[in-house]
């Protein structure tokens, strides 16, 4: 099985919620089977009449069918609600929730369970499974009260960017898990390919998203074929049918067109397995509809900046590569193309300071962030921040014409608005001396 053909596998696993409600279907029906030679070998009956049974276990059948239903509208409903208020790039998210995943399981086996007990009653009542599927079910509806509970907790402005920062996160850590080293006084070189003509091209048969790509894979086929391969879309691209995907320097007959398709996954939409920049995207549209006239809720948009910020923090905190990698023998196998720091900051900031221009509260937590990275990440990630303070101060001055507001907009606030600030203090006892 090729890397690509695994990787659209785990992905559609995890971006898939039928599959356990499926596979509870089939584990359902094994239980009672099982628990059924139990029963007749041991002679386990229930004290209850077959037609009190038949009605009790089509009461729980029916009722849990119903379960199911509302469970699979509320996912709908979670869908387009966060498809509407947030951002149509969440709704993966939505899918991969393991409280969903595991309350439509439980829902599902605990019907199949009913059903199949509810055929088995004869003469006689189950014991065993008749106790089994009369008691799942009470345990069902507790269940049932923690999947709303979840689903409505999930869709939270908070909740979801947070679920997005710690994804972003965990995919910054594995991209980069190279601490930054302030010792390193040169900048890194950068992933340019050689003078030399490439030897091969290798085109896309399809359109998409560049999703991910095997670096392992790839380094052990060039050092195979003592060649070099240089990625040419970088991870989150889209990339047309006819357009590049890989050149080849050097040698490099012996790696077939299909062999290097092989190695890149594309898709329809971009995802964060190997995308950090995705995480930024995905906040930034939440506070950029957020600030959208037809919603005007900059509180939300405070939100996303306040987990853009922790992630600025871990990018600006780690070596965020050169973009080659080598073999065992320290020689130049692949290149490929990565984001750099400015990229992170202008898809950080510009938006959501364009958008929020007219908010006092984001320009104060916009400034608030920046400062704060000023002071805290190294040296050499600060001109770019001081700069984005600059284009701060000026979209302030020239949106907000009272002297007040600009002071107040041009004051960071980690809170948006509501943290005392000793430039607040000052202003409100200059209008108390003027009116005395």
């Amino acid at each position: 099985m090729s890397w690509v053909t695994r990787h659209r596998l785990k992905l559609y696993f995890r971006n898939s919620i039928w599959i356990f409600p499926v596979f509870s279907i089939a584990a359902a029906l094994i239980v009672v089977s099982l628990l059924s030679r139990l029963e007749r070998a041991f002679g386990w009956e229930m004290n209850v009449s077959p037609e009190t049974a038949r009605i009790i276990m089509g009461t729980v059948a029916a009722s849990m069918f119903s379960l199911v239903v509302v469970g699979s509208s509320a996912v709908l409903l979670a869908v387009q609600l966060a498809s509407a208020q947030l951002t149509p790039r969440i709704i993966t998210l939505i899918y991969r929730n393991s409280i969903l995943k595991f309350s439509l399981s439980i829902f599902v086996f605990t019907f199949t369970f009913s059903v199949a007990v509810l055929v088995r009653i004869e003469q006689t009542v189950p014991l065993l499974t008749g106790y089994l599927a009369a008691y799942g079910f009470l345990i069902n509806l507790a269940m049932f009260l923690f999947f709303i509970d979840g689903i409505g907790k999930t869709l939270r402005p908070s909740s979801a960017s947070r679920s997005v920062a710690l994804e972003g996160r965990n995919v910054i850590l594995n991209v980069y898990p190279l601490r930054y080293d302030a010792q390193d006084l040169h900048p890194p070189e950068q992933n340019l390919p050689p003078d030399q003509a490439p030897t091969h091209v290798t085109q896309s048969e399809e359109d998409g998203a560049v999703l991910a790509f095997d670096l392992n894979g790839l380094v052990s086929l060039a050092e195979r074929a003592n060649c070099l391969i240089e990625l040419v879309p970088q991870v989150g691209d889209f990339v047309a049918a006819g357009d590049p995907l890989f050149r080849i320097y050097g040698y490099g007959k012996t790696i077939s067109d299909d062999t290097l398709r092989s190695s890149i996954a594309l898709g329809p939409e971009r995802t964060l397995e190997q995308d950090p920049m995705f995480a930024f995207r995905i906040l930034v549209d939440i506070a950029s509809k957020a600030l959208s006239p037809a919603i005007n809720d900059p509180t939300t948009a405070v939100l996303s900046i306040d987990q853009i910020h922790h992630l600025l923090r871990a990018v600006g905190s780690h070596h965020l590569g050169n973009g080659r990698e080598q073999d065992r023998k320290g020689q130049v196998r692949l290149i490929y193309r990565t984001p750099d720091w400015e990229d992170f900051v202008y898809l950080a900031v510009t938006e959501i300071r364009q958008y929020g221009r007219d908010s006092i509260q984001v320009m104060r937590r916009l400034r608030a962030m920046i400062e704060n990275l000023s002071e805290t990440l190294p040296e050499r990630r600060a001109p770019l921040l001081r700069h984005q303070l600059q284009l701060l101060g000026s979209s302030s001055k020239r949106i907000f014409l009272d002297a007040d507001d600009q002071i107040l907009a041009e004051t960071g606030d980690l809170q948006g608005m509501g943290g005392a600030h000793d430039e607040i203090r000052t202003l409100n006892e200059k209008k108390v001396t003027a009116v005395s």
